[in-house]
């Protein structure tokens, strides 16, 4: 497995919406980046401890029902619904893009993905993309969970 550090990196919101058009089965997954997950390639739920059948991602495939809406929307709704997860999580937990499989559905029913194959990390500069276009919709959205609230 490669290192973290020589994936290529996802410098825009643009580039991703690309790569996403480009490339179904895509995923993202925030963590210490692929060397640390693959080493048992499975997560843990939180609320109970259980290993589970593979690594928590979410898909980034542009569902059917968006029909010819932007897909740097899409993608930008996608980061932004997780992007609480670095501070929760703690140093060193950055998103990155994988291909894989859906082993399963994990207890807040998001994939489980096995037969990881990581593709790309994301700059941050990507993540503060996707909250400017999420922002631009002109809605009360936030992140999943939202501090102070």
């Amino acid at each position: 497995m490669s290192r973290a550090d020589d994936l290529p990196v996802v410098r825009t919101l643009a580039e991703l919406a690309d790569l996403v058009e480009r490339h179904h089965g895509l995923y993202v997954r925030w963590s210490r980046g692929p060397e640390a997950d693959l080493a048992d390639a499975s997560s843990t739920d939180d609320l109970t401890g259980v290993r589970m059948s593979g690594l928590s991602a979410n898909p980034l495939d542009v569902e059917d029902w968006w029909d010819d809406r932007p897909v740097a929307v899409w993608v930008a709704r996608r980061l932004y619904d997780y992007s609480h997860l670095p501070h929760e999580k703690g140093p060193g937990v950055y998103p990155w893009v994988l291909r894989g499989r859906e082993a399963s559905r994990g207890p807040d029913n998001e994939p489980l993905v096995a037969d990881v194959r990581p593709m790309c990390r994301l700059d941050d500069r990507t993540i503060d993309e996707a909250r400017d276009a999420v922002d631009r919709q002109d809605t009360s959205w936030g992140p999943l969970r939202r501090p102070g609230r």
